[in-house]
Formats: C-alpha cells, sequence, structure tokens
C-alpha cells in the first residue's frame, strides 16, 4: 500500500508541473505586467485640506479618521519620529498595487479602507509544487550567462521570450527523468529493506544446533583425535563462527565438521556443504587447507590446469612384480548445484539425466554405457564394488556428514566396454572421472583421463574458483583434484612401515589400506598415492606419484 500511495503522489506532482507549464492560463510574464519593471517614484501628491501634522500614517489596527493621509499603505511601514516636522517625502508606490489609481484624496469623514486584493494571482502561487530537477534549470538557462545559477527567476527564462518548442522537448524529458528517478529510489529502498532482513536471518543459528554443536565440541577437545579438525578448531575459532551460516544455502558449522564431531578417528573431519562454506568458514577452512596441501596458504593462488606432456610418463614396472594397477582419477562439481548435503531428491535425479545424456556422446575408446543405482542387481552391485569399479554404500564418514541423502536415487556408474574408463556420479562429488588398468602403465592411463576429462568439459561446465581452482565437497581434493595411485605389494617394506612413511613423506605420497581410506592393508598391498593436490599443476601432481613410486620399488629391492 505504500509503494502506490507514493508512486501515485509522484504521478500526480508530475501531472501539476506538466499543467503548469504548458497551461495557457498560466500567469504572465513581468513584462506584460502593465506596469514598468522598475517603478519610478509616485508623484507629490496634492496638499491636504487642513495641515497635516505627521507625513506618514501610523500602522495601527484601525487608521485614525480625523487624520487626513496619503492613501499610500507601504508593505512594511517604518514610524516616523512625530517630532519632525519636515514636510511630507515622496513615497514610492507599492509593488502589489491592485490597480492603477488617481491620485490620492482623502476624504476626511471616511477611514482609508484596506487594500484590496489583486486581481492576478500572488507570486508564490508560480512556483511549482516539486522544485525543478537541474536537468530541466539547465535546458531553460540555454546558455544565458548562468542566470538561473547566479539566482535569476526560472520563470523568466522560460518565458521570457524562449520558443516553446525549444523548451518543452527538455522538460518533458526531464519530466521522464525525475519520474524514472523516483521509481528507482523507491525500489531500492525496499532491496535494501529486504537485504538488511536477509542479513539478520543470516546470522541467526538455531537453538538445537548450537546446542548440539556445544555438545559435539566439548566431546571432541577431550578426546584423543588426531584430526586437522581438533587440531585447528581452537575456542576462539569454534565461537567466532558458532554462529554464521553461509547466504544461499544457509550451512551452519555444524554441516562442516559434523563428521569430525561424530568420528574422532578422521583424519580431516571437515566437508564443504557449499561452495560458499569455504569463505565463510575461512577462518576453520584454510589453516586445514594450507596443512594437508603442504603450505598452501591463504594468500596463495592455485595455478592454472595444466596436463603437461601425457607422453612424458612411461611403465614404472615393466616386470609386473610390484605394481597390481594404477588408476588416475579426478573430481569435478558441476556448475548451479550445491554439494550433496544441500541436494534436493529432484536435483539429483537431474544430475543424474544430464550426466548420463553427456556420457553417452562420447566415442572411440571412451564410448560405453549408464548404470542407474536404481534398480541394479545386488549381485551385479557388490561385483562391481569387488573389482573396485563402484563405490559402496554405507561409508560412515560421508553418512555422518550428510553426503547419502535419498540414496541410491540419482547415483549411478558409467564405464567403457573394457572397464578401463570410469564415471561415478554422486557418489563424494558430483562427478569421480577414473582411468584404471592392471599393470603399472602410467602414461596410457594418464592420456586416456585427459582426453575423457577435456571431452566431458566441453559438454558440461565444472565449478572453479580463481584460487581454490576445482571445487570439491571435501577440501583434500581442492585445486587439480588429482589423485594418481598404485595397487603395490612391497611385503619387505610392510615389515617396516615407519621406512614405508618415511619415503613416502620425501615425495609427498599418501599410505592408504588396499581398499582406501580407512581400511587396512590385505597381504601387504597398499594404495599409495600424490597427497597434494593444490599448489602445482595436474602434470606436476602425478609426476610427484611417478617418482616417489619408482623410488619405493628401488628401495624394496635393495632390500
Amino acid at each position: 500500500m505504500f509503494a502506490l500511495w507514493y508512486l501515485t503522489f509522484a504521478v500526480d506532482e508530475i501531472r501539476k508541473r506538466l499543467a503548469w507549464l504548458f497551461s495557457s492560463n498560466k500567469p504572465a510574464a513581468p513584462a506584460l505586467d502593465n506596469k514598468p519593471a522598475n517603478p519610478a517614484p509616485a508623484k507629490e501628491s496634492a496638499p491636504a485640506p487642513a495641515p497635516a501634522p505627521k507625513p506618514a500614517v501610523v500602522p495601527a489596527p484601525k487608521p485614525d479618521p480625523p487624520k487626513p493621509a496619503p492613501a499610500v499603505v507601504k508593505p512594511t511601514p517604518v514610524p516616523v519620529p512625530a517630532t519632525a516636522p519636515a514636510p511630507p517625502k515622496e513615497e514610492p508606490a507599492p509593488k502589489p498595487k491592485p490597480e492603477p489609481v488617481p491620485a490620492p484624496v482623502v476624504a476626511p469623514p471616511k477611514p482609508t479602507p484596506p487594500p484590496a486584493k489583486p486581481s492576478s494571482p500572488p507570486k508564490q502561487a508560480d512556483k511549482m509544487p516539486i522544485p525543478l530537477p537541474k536537468s530541466l534549470t539547465e535546458a531553460n538557462t540555454n546558455g544565458q550567462n548562468g542566470n538561473a545559477a547566479n539566482g535569476g527567476n526560472v520563470d523568466e527564462l522560460v518565458f521570457g521570450g524562449q520558443q516553446a518548442e525549444k523548451v518543452l522537448p527538455a522538460a518533458k524529458e526531464a519530466s521522464n527523468d525525475f519520474i524514472k528517478g523516483e521509481t528507482n529510489a523507491f525500489i531500492q529502498s525496499i532491496k535494501e529493506a529486504q537485504q538488511l532482513g536477509e542479513r539478520k536471518q543470516d546470522t541467526m543459528v538455531d537453538a538445537a544446533v548450537l546446542a548440539k554443536l556445544e555438545e559435539g565440541y566439548a566431546k571432541l577437545a577431550a578426546s584423543d583425535s588426531k584430526s586437522l579438525l581438533k587440531k585447528y578448531l581452537t575456542k576462539e575459532v569454534f565461537d567466532n563462527l558458532k554462529n554464521k551460516v553461509t547466504p544461499t544455502f544457509k550451512s551452519t558449522l555444524l554441516d562442516v565438521i559434523q563428521s569430525g564431531l561424530e568420528n574422532h578417528d578422521s583424519g580431516v573431519g571437515i566437508y564443504a556443504p557449499d561452495a560458499e562454506a569455504y569463505t565463510v568458514f575461512a577462518d576453520l577452512f584454510d589453516p586445514i587447507i594450507e596443512d594437508y596441501h603442504g603450505g598452501f596458504k591463504k594468500t596463495d593462488k592455485h595455478p592454472a590446469s595444466s596436463f603437461g606432456d601425457v607422453s612424458t610418463f612411461g611403465n614404472v614396472d615393466p616386470t609386473n612384480e610390484y605394481v597390481i594397477s594404477t588408476r588416475v582419477r579426478c573430481g569435478r562439481s558441476m556448475q548451479g548445484y550445491p554439494f550433496n548435503p544441500c541436494l534436493t531428491e529432484a536435483q539429483y535425479k537431474e544430475m543424474e539425466g544430464k550426466v548420463s545424456s553427456t556420457l553417452s556422446g562420447l566415442d572411440g575408446e571412451l564410448k560405453g554405457k549408464f548404470y542407474p543405482l536404481t534398480g541394479m542387481e545386488k549381485a551385479v552391485q557388490q561385483q562391481l564394488i569387488d573389482d573396485h569399479f563402484l563405490f559402496k554404500e554405507g561409508d560412515r564418514f560421508l553418512q555422518a556428514a550428510n553426503a547419502c541423502r535419498f540414496w541410491p536415487s540419482g547415483r549411478g556408474i558409467y564405464h567403457n566396454d573394457a572397464k578401463t574408463f570410469l564415471v561415478w556420479c554422486n557418489e563424494e562429488d558430483h562427478l569421480r572421472i577414473i582411468s584404471m588398468q592392471q599393470g603399472g602403465d602410467l602414461g596410457q592411463i594418464y592420456k586416456r583421463l585427459v582426453t575423457a576429462v577435456n571431452e566431458i568439459e566441453k559438454r558440461v561446465p565444472f565449478s572453479h574458483d580463481d584460487r581454490l581452482g576445482f571445487l570439491t565437497f571435501c577440501p583434500t581434493n581442492l585445486g587439480t583434484t588429482i589423485r594418481a595411485s598404485v595397487h603395490i605389494k612391497v611385503p619387505k617394506l610392510a615389515s617396516n612401515k615407519a621406512k614405508l612413511e618415511e619415503v613416502a613423506a620425501k615425495y609427498n605420497l599418501q599410505v592408504r589400506g588396499t581398499r582406501g581410506e580407512h581400511t587396512e592393508a590385505e597381504g601387504g598391498v597398499y594404495d599409495i598415492s600424490n597427497k597434494r593436490r593444490m599448489g602445482l599443476t595436474e602434470f606436476e601432481a602425478v609426476k610427484e606419484m611417478y617418482d616417489g613410486i619408482t623410488e619405493l620399488i628401488k628401495l624394496e629391492k635393495s632390500l
């Protein structure tokens, strides 16, 4: 109602202005006022029949009839001392002269009548209800030496000799500008009020969430957890972040650290529920990213993507004595969608449809078929898991982070006929693009991956940040998102785990169990991969793994 009233008021005022500008009944200009622009002093009045003791009438509520005086009333009369016997002075005629009158003759028995109202409206009526905009004022002056700016009368400049056809277009344009300006200002005020309300809501965290945060933090602080979450979530950081939420999806600190609060054996313990979390909760993410990715500081910027010369790498184990299989994968997030905890079931299904249609366009070595998890037979699903082709359901770390909602809706796998190229849809990240095969021919595997990533990116836009690189659900996969790994059997080094870890650390490698993170080694077989993904290119990340595995095989042979 207020908006309607305000706009009605503005339009009404413009209507009044236009009526004033274009009306033929507007007041005449001063030059047409039937009197000189600068009135001359009035002629000397004829002497009265009786001598006047005073030269002028002293203003009073009622004039004194017996005392003759000129019928002249000043706009602001000033009393004259009674002791001055000087003859009457000539007085100028008043400006608001109602009409021409003959020389004043005073009838002694009658009082001087009050001045009649002028036939034309008072000058104040010439003024517009709303001050003229600057654009109209400038148009009216039309270069006349800046008189308007120097206090000149705008009416005189508009109507005192200028051509109407020159003034009216400027007046119309200025009126339109005024309407637009007033409307835009009003809309902007409404938007600012809405934004203020949204900002207030952005700082509101539910009391139940705060209670769960406090309880979880107390348990984590009292635990013997070795996670990066516990290391960097100090009391000061916790208090600073616990009331914050992300602007778009309203994710809280609990969404970020919930997995680490429930699983004290986590290595990292945090996930980003949406891309904005990396900024809103930067006080926690930045030190963890720096620690995990080998010194990538909050002031650093991830380099541009570069896969380098794909023919550089060869076979790390030509005799097939140590390396069982090799895999290179990367994660990608699709533009326009949040991460798992904020996805709706409809979005899961929509993304699955886009991925399926995109991958169906691949040809050559990459040509294959998409299999939705929905409707997949349990036996087929378990066999793919055992072959390390398909992700498994029920990871407690992802479940605690709310990454497994609506399972298995929207999830699926694509693989080529040879099962050397795979794509996971909506496991941890939106997409996991994987190239893998038996043996240690890293060069062939890496070349296949690079070809696939470039082909998919032509069809599906990926989320990317200038500082963090490609964005992912887990901060450990940011940047290149590249993980190059081998399943390698090193029984001698397995008996000396400290030595294995020493060599791995030298080349920035990560040693995990046979079936990946949070699993144990089976028969002395380890999953070893590059650890760093940020602050270096894709080619450099893969080369760290290549050099490290080459050194481990050499060391195993020497023992």
